[in-house]
């Protein structure tokens, strides 16, 4: 899972990317020139609790990568400065955060106003998205066929001009294809992070912006990007406390993570057994057979059947062993729909 951090200049997303990441990018109005990249492993008590059940020699949890992206330049009043190195980062991401500034910087002449900045960037994304699609319209109305991919265009097209993302927009996975060239950003996951003053982050978040995020179908969430730094860098031992005193239930990086799976429709299935205990996030709705490809396409294609269990009742049985004796494993063919925590044990033949 890749997520992209963006954001205009001033508004913290690189103090924002540390308190994630636990790094110490520079922050501050430099325009920095390249990405920050930062790698977080998921936490997750079951990956623990089972490699004691079967004694694993080894622990992998699933893995977040933030990108710091670069490139921008100009303030909310300039539009359409995404430049292609930008674009390109962005592309590369499962999902986009934007972080909206809600505190006073001296070092800016414009205003604080979330509102104005949600609504300007989403604005960049839609013209960015227009030009490719708007170049490709123009060129096929000189072919003749296609009729299916000139709809499509238009549809898309349509869309935008009306000032709506991409976000939400229904594609069949043939549609999805014809569209993977163009570089879309507006039809990826969002989520805003409102970057608020210390003392703003227990009284929540301004109902108007609440609903104006959900009117996107955006998830929505707020912080104190200096302050969650901060803490990050603090002995574990004493991070509950500071939590506690800003009225927060746990660091920014744990509830970003549960957020970020939300916006990506994401589960967690779980494999066990001497040589390795590990979670395996994939999207809502996969199959027993492509999560077998997640591990590797050997298993995928040779696919037979999964032995699968619930976690709770496989830790309740005390292992495999008790589970198989009280017959609590089920058998599950290819098209078995995984579920959240389901712990799987693929049988296949190569």
């Amino acid at each position: 899972m890749k997520i992209g951090i963006v954001g205009y200049p001033g508004s913290g997303k690189t103090t924002i990317f540390n308190a994630l990441s636990g790094l110490r990018a520079e922050t501050g109005l430099g325009g920095k020139t390249r990405d920050h990249l930062g790698v977080i492993k998921v936490p997750d008590e079951r990956v623990e609790r089972l490699a004691e059940l079967s004694q694993a020699k080894k622990k992998t949890y699933a893995e977040v990568v933030f990108v710091d992206v670069a490139g921008r330049a100009g303030g909310v009043q300039s539009k359409g400065l995404l430049n292609p190195q930008t674009i390109q980062a962005m592309v590369e991401c499962d999902a986009l955060v934007l972080v909206l500034r809600d505190f006073a910087n001296p070092m800016l002449p414009e205003s604080t106003d979330a509102a104005r900045e949600m609504a300007g960037y989403r604005e960049e994304l839609i013209l960015s998205d227009l030009m490719p699609l708007d170049n490709r319209r123009s060129r096929m109305r000189k072919e003749s066929g296609r009729e299916k991919e000139k709809a499509l265009i238009e549809r898309c097209i349509e869309r935008l001009e009306s000032g709506q993302s991409l976000l939400g927009m229904p594609f069949t996975p043939e549609e999805r294809t014809q569209l993977s060239g163009f570089a879309l950003l507006s039809s990826k996951p969002f989520l805003y992070l409102l970057n608020q003053e210390e003392d703003a982050v227990a009284q929540g978040i301004p109902q108007a912006l609440q609903d104006h995020a959900a009117a996107e179908g955006a998830v929505l969430m707020g912080i104190s990007a200096k302050i969650e730094m901060d803490i990050a860098e603090l002995p574990a031992e004493d991070q509950a406390e500071f939590l506690q005193e800003l009225g927060v239930e746990s660091l920014v990086r744990d509830r970003f993570i549960r957020k970020s799976y939300e916006l990506l429709e994401l589960i967690t299935f779980l494999t066990t057994g001497d040589p390795e205990s590990r979670a395996w996030p994939i999207r809502q709705g996969t199959t027993a057979a492509k999560a077998a490809g997640k591990i590797h396409s050997d298993i995928e294609r040779g696919f037979i059947r999964a032995e699968v269990i619930a976690y709770p009742e496989l830790m309740a049985a005390g292992g495999y062993k008790q589970a198989r004796d009280q017959g609590l494993l089920r058998l599950e063919g290819k098209e078995y729909l995984v579920r959240e925590g389901d712990v799987i044990l693929f049988r296949f033949n190569v």
